[in-house]
């Protein structure tokens, strides 16, 4: 036997697709201490397993995989086709081997299934487009002058409010006033 896990996953892989699940086994258990926590190792043993009809012990590292890897699809595949194998038979055994979480997720999954938001309706009329479009007057008050809005009202012409942007920022920012002075000027020339 190898000591590359890559070559002793590959062997035990090899032994269960001939269906020498009792090979896969005993060969998993000789290494069992080393890859107790392996995703792959749980997958192989519980194959091996299934191969040998031992669904309980089967499902259980099934779900030892689902906790390893929660995102891995193929585990909880497994389990459920698992699941609904032996959902026939109503033993105790297996179904010992799912928990209270899985059962609440299947059953809020199910809700979610048959949930509908409640509708709702505008309740009052959104402001048009005409109205959206308007222009506001020179006089209205800025709340936060800036010079990307004051370059903007300056590209669409509307000079005056870019003037009263650059007086408010002389204001705000001193340190700059001679180069908002030179676009007051510059916008006073254009009107």
């Amino acid at each position: 036997m190898t000591t590359n896990p890559y070559l002793f996953f590959a062997e035990v892989s090899l032994d269960l697709s001939r269906k020498e699940f009792q090979s896969g086994i005993e060969k998993l258990d000789s290494l069992s201490g080393l890859f107790e926590n392996s995703y792959l190792f749980s997958m192989l043993y519980a194959k091996a397993l299934l191969g040998r009809h031992q669904g309980a012990l089967a499902g259980e590292y099934l779900l030892k995989c689902c906790f390893i890897a929660p995102a891995n699809q193929v585990a909880w595949k497994e389990l459920l086709d698992l699941q609904a194998s032996s959902s026939g038979e109503h033993s105790s055994e297996t179904s010992a081997i799912f928990d209270p979480v899985t059962d609440e997720l299947e059953q809020l999954s199910a809700a979610l299934m048959n949930f509908e938001p409640v509708k709702t309706t505008e309740n009052s009329d959104p402001t048009s487009i005409l109205e959206q479009k308007m222009p506001f007057s020179d006089d209205t008050a800025i709340a936060v002058p800036t010079e990307s809005l004051a370059n903007l009202f300056t590209a669409q012409g509307a000079y005056k409010k870019a003037i009263k942007i650059y007086t408010h920022l002389i204001q705000l920012k001193p340190w700059n006033a001679e180069q908002y002075q030179l676009q007051i000027d510059l916008l006073l020339d254009r009107l």
